[in-house]
């Protein structure tokens, strides 16, 4: 059963008896100050937010408990007037049970908005520190390349040209493959253009792409300047490399390799 605490029954109880004596007041004919008084006593009342079942209910719980007998609500009509009897007979013969304090089975403490007591404190976040959790991968990565480069060396021979003739000038005179691109460049353009100008422009829009798509998806489909962007790129030196490697022979001339043969070393 649920007890009113007590301010708030002495609040409703206040209000009840000033209702009913504005009520009495606004009976007798002419009086407008009684029915304003009723009015003001009807605000009251509404104010305090009890229901009068409740209030019933929570002085016939405190008369069980006390042994009291409780004031029965006045009947309608009879005015601010009331008989004192004895707490009701379902009230009295409550079916006994696990009791606290007092003898009360409930206590209501106060009613609060849901939204107020609720604190999400963990967000769902898609992005972390590059230190620890980047730098830290790329470092042991770096440890597993350097350390299977060095087995790798240990265990297989490194194949050597015989030594350099300086008088005789290697002909075809190939730079590395990785290089290779930038070689067939000087051949197509002046070297300010080729070995500057091109690489630069190349470098800058790699540079750039991240600003310019913004695009946080990471399915193919949604990153179609990034992925044109590094198709072109990669198409673009790896036919230049192809060129260099298999197409170019003696004098660095055009050659077709079924025709010449390969003049291509690793």
């Amino acid at each position: 059963m649920a007890e009113i605490p007590e301010h708030l029954r002495k609040r409703a109880e206040e209000a009840r008896a000033k209702a009913e004596a504005a009520k009495a007041a606004a009976a007798s004919p002419g009086n407008g100050a009684a029915a304003a008084a009723a009015s003001d006593a009807q605000k009251s009342e509404a104010e305090s937010k009890i229901p009068a079942h409740l209030l019933e209910r929570s002085k016939a719980a405190r008369a069980q408990a006390s042994d009291e007998p409780v004031a029965a609500p006045a009947a309608a009509g009879e005015g601010s007037g009331g008989v004192a009897v004895a707490a009701p007979p379902a009230v009295a013969a409550a079916a006994p049970g696990v009791t606290g304090p007092g003898g009360h089975t409930q206590r209501l403490l106060t009613v609060v908005k849901s939204g107020s007591i609720q604190d999400v404190k963990s967000k769902p976040q898609d992005k972390v520190h590059v230190w620890p959790h980047l730098l830290v991968v790329e470092f042991v990565a770096a440890l597993f390349i350097t350390a299977f480069t060095l087995v790798f060396a240990i265990f297989v021979n490194a194949p050597l040209l015989e030594l350099a003739n300086f008088n005789q000038t290697p002909n075809p005179s190939k730079a590395p493959w990785y290089f290779l691109g930038l070689q067939e460049l000087l051949t197509m353009f002046h070297p300010m253009v080729a070995g500057v100008t091109i690489p630069g422009i190349g470098l800058l829009a790699l540079m750039l792409a991240p600003y310019i798509d913004k695009n946080p998806s990471l399915k193919p489909e949604d990153r179609k300047f990034a992925l044109s962007l590094m198709t072109i790129h990669l198409m673009f030196w790896a036919v230049l490399v192809i060129i260099g490697s298999f197409f170019r022979g003696p004098g660095f001339n055009f050659i077709f390799p079924w025709d010449s043969g390969l003049f291509f070393e690793l």
